[in-house]
């Protein structure tokens, strides 16, 4: 309610709460000073928002562009894209080949022979077991209208054998089915209705193309069942093969190749070829570099770097035409990252092997206003004279001047340098040696099992009842390994050779962890004789620029010092100097490491942002404090005016009273 008085003396009017709101607005100004205040520092905080985004987006950026094989692409390119295709990797050598495609690789087919029923039982249902081995056929002769071999031999391919059981419960033709193909085990199992007065035809397909993955099926149980499965090359056969299993067969620049796959990865370097159909003449595949790639990763390189300065220059620019700065202006953070940005970009790259150390040797040039720029011409003639050398001025990047010494990899800990090699001891693999040469006829529980500890995992293989050449019976003993399903479980194989018929098992795996130990079985004594030689795998040993390295395996990690988490394999070769590992750290993968240290939580952005939020909320408390003592001057205020609004009007009463008693005496 607004108060107002009349004046004891001129009968005007005092309004309280206008006086009161004027003393207040005064009161008020330190409150308005500290709200544009915070206002000023809430747009910094912006303003370095938009920083922390465009260094973020900065980042992303040269994540992938510190990826050396951005910077090492090439294209492969077949003649008739119809007949093959092929891709390539940074490690293929440019030229043109010739490819003449004679035979595509493809799986064996079977058949078995009719039922009437598909879900009618077969045999009794007693527990049967069907043993699928995979190898090659060889030698006599075959029957392209009874699908069966003659005088012919199976050799196995050494991988896992793999068993079903067949008993009442899936004994139908249907069951036999959904056994093979829930056991996964290489092999795809259909029905197939011909028609005929016994129509329904179980086909087998072998899952992987290759004359070594035909199919040989041993069953043991029930008759019924092993008349309809068993399928022996070298003996009785009782599918029916519709499709012969094959290589491919290729000829490269006049060389004959054969491989089991149409997919082809180890023929040329690098390439990756995918066989279509057969030729009826030569065709050519090209391998040339892929310019255009390398030229958009510089480009992207240059995009990236001079959007991320653009936005530090907006930030904190000075415009004299209007004389007004940016929020940023003059700030110290700011004109820290400016600078070491440049200072990145100047700066000469160390530890390559190769000729290109700084930017403007592949046209990337700083420009008066402080932008990059690139020189197509300048890359071309880089890209054309070293090429090789390219990534190492972008991405981290390892080479090694010995042939068997590889880099693997390195972290942000790990500084740039020529490290030399020095080799102590190499990996080995664990192995168990034969004392004697085996004995090649297997008899059942006579000489048929053997126990291993391969890498501490405990196993007992059981060899099936034949007489072998000592080859064959390698190939056996390395599928009965290798099919155990506690080695398969932790991924653990082995190799199994022989030498003037004594038998070597050796594990895949290097390495002190590597181990195999005869335990026992009836065939120890017959297959490894009385003294097996068992030697444990040992790690590679040695120094990476003078200072000791940790290895497992043939793999050898600095873990302190200039080279410390650079990782390297060695594999192979001799003990002594190993030649040279030169590492270094190009632009990207540089500047990616500074922003990932700009950016972390204990980095400068964070720290400045966290000091702009503390002091605006030293202003928030200081805003409260104002606040509170504000209406404290308030009720002053307004108890002072109000105390006088109650003594004028005391006045304005007395001086009524005196005006009437005045009024009231008598006249002379």
């Amino acid at each position: 309610m607004v108060t107002t008085t009349a004046s004891a003396t001129t009968g005007t009017s005092i309004d309280v709460n206008s006086i009161v709101g004027q003393l207040m607005a005064v009161e008020q100004q330190p409150i308005t000073k500290l709200s544009v205040k915070e206002a000023s520092y809430q747009a910094k905080l912006s303003a370095f928002g938009t920083i922390k985004s465009a260094l973020a987006t900065f980042q992303t950026a040269l994540q992938g562009l510190s990826n050396a094989s951005k910077f090492q692409a090439v294209n492969a390119t077949p003649s008739d894209a119809t007949i093959f295709s092929a891709t390539a990797t940074s490690t293929a050598i440019t030229g043109s080949y010739s490819l003449d495609i004679t035979s595509l690789a493809q799986a064996q087919k079977l058949v078995a022979s009719g039922q009437t029923s598909s879900t009618a039982a077969i045999g009794a249902g007693a527990a049967t077991t069907v043993t699928f081995d995979f190898g090659s056929i060889s030698g006599g002769t075959f029957s392209a209208v009874t699908g069966v071999y003659t005088g012919a031999a199976f050799t196995s391919n050494g991988n896992a054998t793999k068993s079903i059981t067949i008993d009442s419960t899936n004994n139908s033709l249907q069951g036999i089915r959904d056994a093979i193909n829930a056991g996964k085990m290489g092999v795809t199992a259909t029905i197939i209705n011909d028609g005929s007065d016994t129509p329904y035809r179980l086909a087998l397909s072998s899952d992987n193309n290759g004359a070594n993955n035909s199919l040989k099926i041993s069953v043991t149980g029930d008759t019924a069942v092993s008349n309809l499965l068993t399928n022996d090359p070298a003996g009785i056969q009782n599918l029916a093969e519709t499709v012969t299993a094959q290589n491919a067969n290729f000829k490269v620049n006049g060389v004959t190749v054969s491989k089991n796959s149409n997919t082809i990865f180890d023929v040329i370097p690098g390439v990756t070829l995918n066989l279509n159909k057969i030729t009826t003449s030569a065709t050519s595949l090209t391998i040339v570099r892929d310019t255009a790639a390398i030229s958009n990763s510089i480009s992207g390189f240059v995009k990236a770097y001079n959007d991320l300065s653009s936005t530090l220059t907006t930030v904190s620019a000075y415009n004299p035409a209007s004389k007004t700065g940016a929020l940023l202006q003059g700030d110290s953070t700011v004109r820290s990252l400016q600078s070491q940005l440049r200072a990145a970009l100047t700066t000469t790259i160390t530890g390559t092997s190769g000729a290109l150390t700084t930017l403007s040797q592949v046209g990337v040039s700083f420009q008066k206003d402080g932008s990059l720029a690139l020189d197509s011409t300048k890359l071309g003639n880089a890209i054309s004279n070293n090429f090789n050398d390219i990534a190492s001025l972008f991405a981290a990047v390892g080479n090694a001047t010995d042939s068997l010494v590889s880099f693997n990899s390195a972290s942000s800990t790990t500084k740039p340098g020529n490290y030399a090699v020095n080799i102590s001891q190499l990996a080995t693999r664990g192995t168990a040696v034969g004392s004697a040469a085996a004995n090649t006829t297997i008899t059942a529980a006579t000489n048929d099992t053997l126990n291993f500890t391969i890498n501490g995992v405990n196993t007992s293989v059981t060899l099936t009842a034949a007489t072998y050449t000592a080859q064959s019976l390698a190939a056996e003993l390395q599928s009965k390994i290798n099919s155990a399903s506690e080695l398969s479980t932790a991924g653990i194989s082995v190799a199994v050779t022989q030498n003037a018929g004594v038998l070597s098992v050796t594990a895949a795996n290097y390495g002190s962890g590597s181990s195999v130990a005869i335990t026992g079985g009836n065939g120890a004594l017959d297959l490894m004789g009385g003294a097996p030689i068992q030697t444990a795998g040992v790690n590679v040993a040695g120094t990476i620029g003078g200072i000791t390295a940790t290895g497992s395996g043939q793999t050898l990690t600095a873990t302190s010092g200039d080279p410390q988490d650079l990782s390297i394999s060695i594999n192979g070769g001799v003990l002594g100097a190993r030649g040279m590992l030169n590492y270094s750290q190009g632009y990207a993968y540089s500047l990616n490491k500074w922003s990932t240290s700009i950016l972390a939580g204990d980095g400068v952005l964070v720290s400045r942002t966290n000091g702009i939020n503390k002091s605006i909320a030293d202003i928030g408390n200081q805003r409260t404090t104002l606040q509170a003592r504000l209406v404290g001057i308030e009720q002053r205020y307004r108890m002072q005016y109000s105390a006088l609004d109650a003594m004028l009007t005391s006045m304005n009463q007395t001086s009524t009273y005196l005006t009437q008693q005045l009024a009231n005496l008598p006249k002379f």
